[in-house]
């Protein structure tokens, strides 16, 4: 028997590579000789670092300016001439001291992440992915290009703040300092979301409230990331107020325009980073998972979008989740034979999340005992 074992995470309780630890724990209980293979996956946002970690890739980790300017540590990582940056690490929501305020989503910025890329760039990275999530920012990813030579000037010809608010006062760009090495550099940016960079279905409105952002401020944000499409446009030709730019606060943007960057699915791209083709035709088994099984992960996130492949190889799938919300009628339309819940193991929901290895690993043994 062998067995391929990829979850997601667990949010608020394992990661992807806890979860995998403890089915793997949960499978051997029931099958002793089974050959396992651990793979963490990740949507192409939180948990993709640690999904190339997991696949080989060299963590390293580098002091930053954070999403309001304090300093933080925020892990990166590499292997050849790839690497893989999260936004998160250096400009997440979770970054924030007073937590998401207006104010905070007015200021936050990507300046860090602009760090990281330099810093992959100087340990010879030509491929860069990054995966999109979790940010603090709606700044268009000018605070990116800023931290590797881009200046946005106002009307007197002054650079303006970091931040999104103040993209509004943007009326010109100076790119003569940009780094060189960023056209020459692959960028494959991982998205999920269609939303525009602005407009009602932007960055702003649809993304804005959760960082932080009140109605006044939403609409401060919105008129930033208005002008600095337009500005974008004036500056190199590129419209960059195209489905997908509005992710991780319009981050893409600033990389569409003065960069090849291309736009992908975050599960593809996570997929053929850890390989996960070569893995699922050597398996006879594949056990997945994640936090919640529901209606989103049926419109293809990862667990799902992992039990497709295997389906189509006639691979059979055991999920186990925190909570399931999709039927199991929907869930055997991509493939998944069974599936079981933690919290209808444990006595409450904490106290699923709390102890979720010792939960997952019984949930998967239950699973295949009675497969």
């Amino acid at each position: 028997m062998r067995i391929l074992i990829a979850p997601d995470k667990f949010k608020g309780s394992l990661t992807a590579a806890q979860a995998a630890d403890a089915m793997a724990e949960g499978a051997l209980s029931v099958y002793p000789d089974a050959e396992v293979t651990r793979v963490p996956i990740a949507d192409g946002g939180e948990g993709t670092l640690e999904a190339a970690v997991a696949a080989g890739f060299e963590e390293r980790n580098n002091a930053v300016v954070g999403p309001i300017l304090r300093p933080v540590g925020a892990s990166w990582a590499i292997r050849g001439t790839t690497a893989v940056i999260e936004t998160a690490q250096s400009s997440g929501l979770a970054l924030l001291d007073s937590g998401p305020t207006p104010e905070a989503a007015g200021r936050a910025h990507s300046y860090g992440a602009g760090q990281l890329i330099a810093a992959a760039l100087d340990a010879g990275a030509t491929e860069i992915v990054l995966g999109l999530g979790g940010s603090a920012m709606t700044d268009g990813g000018s605070g990116a290009l800023r931290a590797l030579g881009l200046k946005p000037l106002n009307a007197a010809g002054n650079v303006v703040p970091l931040g999104g608010a103040a993209l509004a006062d943007v009326v010109t760009i100076d790119a003569s300092e940009l780094d060189p090495r960023l056209a020459r550099a692959r960028f494959r940016i991982a998205v999920d979301v269609r939303n525009p960079l602005h407009g009602p279905d932007g960055a702003a409105h649809v993304f804005g409230p959760q960082k932080g952002a009140d109605p006044e401020t939403v609409a401060a944000l919105d008129a930033g990331l208005s002008t600095w499409a337009r500005v974008l446009a004036e500056s190199t030709g590129r419209d960059v107020d195209v489905p997908g730019s509005g992710a991780a606060g319009g981050f893409p943007a600033a990389f569409l325009a003065y960069t090849g960057a291309e736009l992908e699915s975050g599960f593809e791209l996570v997929a053929d980073l850890v390989g996960l083709d070569g893995k699922l035709d050597c398996a006879d088994l594949v056990i997945t998972g994640e936090g919640s099984l529901d209606g989103q992960s049926l419109t293809g996130k990862a667990p799902i979008a992992l039990a497709d492949r295997a389906r189509e190889r006639g691979i059979p799938v055991v999920a186990a989740a925190g909570r399931i919300l999709a039927t199991a009628e929907e869930l055997a339309e991509h493939g998944i034979e069974a599936a079981g819940a933690l919290v209808d193991l444990a006595p409450s929901p904490a106290e699923a999340m709390a102890e979720g290895a010792a939960y997952l690993r019984r949930a998967v043994a239950e699973l295949l005992a009675g497969a």
